[in-house]
């Protein structure tokens, strides 16, 4: 009904930068917060970053000013700019979406299926 995929992820070096993107697909009338979240191995998952469907931005504090999300609405996508990558970024990064609002309903808590980033010291 809803999919979330994300691409973009990859291998860096320390410093460099990635640009992760996440279209949701499906019946879609609108879509609500959009996040971004990873899992470092042994680790919880954990919030990066969010965005509202107004614009409006958190943080972790671990990426502020490293780490740039912003979306397209038209495109229903949501991108995670992420500069002065540090070897404590790599992990699985996991898109989400609040709620989804379809032709049959409202969806809720959607997760895509993840993109390793990798930065290398």
């Amino acid at each position: 009904q809803v999919q979330l995929v994300e691409s973009g992820g990859g291998l860096v070096q320390a410093g460099g930068s990635l640009s992760l993107s996440c279209i949701a697909s499906g019946r879609i009338f609108t879509v609500g917060a959009m996040a971004w979240y990873r899992q470092a191995p042994g680790k919880q998952r954990e919030f990066v970053a969010d965005i509202n469907s107004g614009g409006d931005t958190n943080y972790a504090d671990s990426v502020k000013g490293r780490f740039t999300i912003s979306r397209d609405n038209a495109k229903n996508t949501v991108y995670l700019q992420m500069n002065s990558l540090k070897p404590d970024d790599t992990a699985v990064y996991y898109c989400n979406v609040e709620r989804i609002t379809t032709n049959r309903g409202p969806v809720f808590g959607s997760w895509g299926q993840g993109t390793q980033v990798t930065v290398s010291s």
